[in-house]
């Protein structure tokens, strides 16, 4: 159990405050009533001193910078790998818990990655202070493949992914914004004439976002796999313990604002049903089975939606789901909150088991 002890209403902290997963991490806190304390906010330089409502009170942003983080009992990282390499160490110093949503340290074995559902005793050991926060696409699919692999033990893994454009933060949003606009206006949404689409030059994607999908995520790492795919392979041999499960990722962008979708071709060391596999995810908690899990269906919501369940014939045990969740709610924000509810959590029935 958790060795860390925290006040019952414990100061927190939200570093990238202002930008898409910080400002629904705000939201979040308020949503489910976390217990806090003070709340503090930080940002760049250039929100500094911006005024925040929360809950009733009046919160001036912080230069994450410049800013004296003693005090804090636990804070949010929202702001990417290199602030997060910068700051987190420093917060980790001033006596904090830190709980990063940026790659920075996913993959440092004296960091644990969590997902709520999956793994919350991996909180108990934190030799850096710090808890790192999965890739938005791996996060889909541990709630769904933890009690599978509980069952059956998953033995190999084939994903193809269909990833929403605010994954790629504000600037995504924005160029599919542009480029649909731009495509409406020559007709390119309604053309049959077989005519090249014009739009917009791409700025984030090697090719436009808008009326395409584009196969080429970022930048080409391991033997010709993306970063993106790379980092669903690793996260999911450590979030679920198999450091050697084989995995083979292809990881899509499609012109969808929010909600990412996984196409799971997953085989398995012994027998499992379909009927067995939709009853194990019909109880699994932040799993909701659905006849068609689409990206409108999950926008908002907390669960990832779970169907297409089927059996997958090219191998001996396997099955074929397609899994859908919030990128920027489960995905990032929603999974730090409940991951800083499980420290408390832990920490509180450690100190009482001590008690007795």
């Amino acid at each position: 159990m958790s060795t860390r002890s925290f006040p019952t209403n414990p100061n927190v902290g939200v570093v990238g405050a202002t930008g898409m997963v910080g400002e629904m991490m705000r939201e979040i806190l308020a949503e489910r009533d976390f217990p806090v304390g003070e709340l503090r906010l930080f940002a760049s330089a250039k929100s500094a001193g911006k005024e925040i409502e929360w809950k009733g009170r009046t919160i001036i942003i912080e230069d994450a910078n410049t800013a004296d983080f003693a005090g804090l009992d636990l804070v949010f990282f929202s702001a990417g790998g290199s602030t997060s390499r910068a700051l987190a160490p420093k917060v980790v110093e001033a006596g904090a818990v830190v709980i990063d949503n940026s790659s920075a340290y996913r993959s440092d074995p004296d960091v644990p990655l969590i997902v709520s559902e999956v793994n919350p005793e991996a909180s108990d050991v934190l030799p850096k202070g710090i808890i790192a926060n999965p890739n938005c696409t791996t996060m889909a699919a541990m709630p769904v493949l933890k009690p599978l692999h509980d069952a059956a033990g998953l033995k190999r893994m084939v994903a193809s992914t269909y990833q929403a454009v605010s994954g790629g933060g504000v600037a995504g949003v924005d160029e599919l914004d542009e480029q649909i606009k731009a495509g409406a206006e020559n007709g390119a949404a309604l053309s049959n004439s077989g005519d090249a689409v014009e739009l917009p030059a791409p700025k984030k994607w090697a090719v436009p976002i808008g009326f395409n999908v584009v196969p080429l995520n970022y930048v080409l790492g391991e033997d010709g796999y993306t970063e993106e795919e790379l980092k669903m392979r690793d996260e999911s041999r450590k979030i679920l313990g198999l450091p050697d499960l084989p995995v083979s990722g292809t990881c899509v962008r499609v012109p969808v604002f929010t909600g990412h979708a996984l196409s799971l071709n997953v085989e398995f060391e012994r027998p499992i049903s379909v009927e067995q596999a939709t009853e194990l995810l019909g109880n699994a908690d932040g799993v909701v089975l659905a006849d068609v899990p689409n990206p409108l269906e999950a926008t908002g919501k907390d669960p990832v939606f779970v169907g297409r369940i089927r059996p997958d014939p090219t191998v001996a045990h396997g099955l074929v789901l397609f899994v859908v969740g919030d990128n920027l709610r489960k995905g990032a924000a929603l999974n730090a909150i409940q991951v800083g509810e499980v420290v408390l959590k832990r920490a509180a029935e450690a100190a009482l088991s001590k008690a007795g």
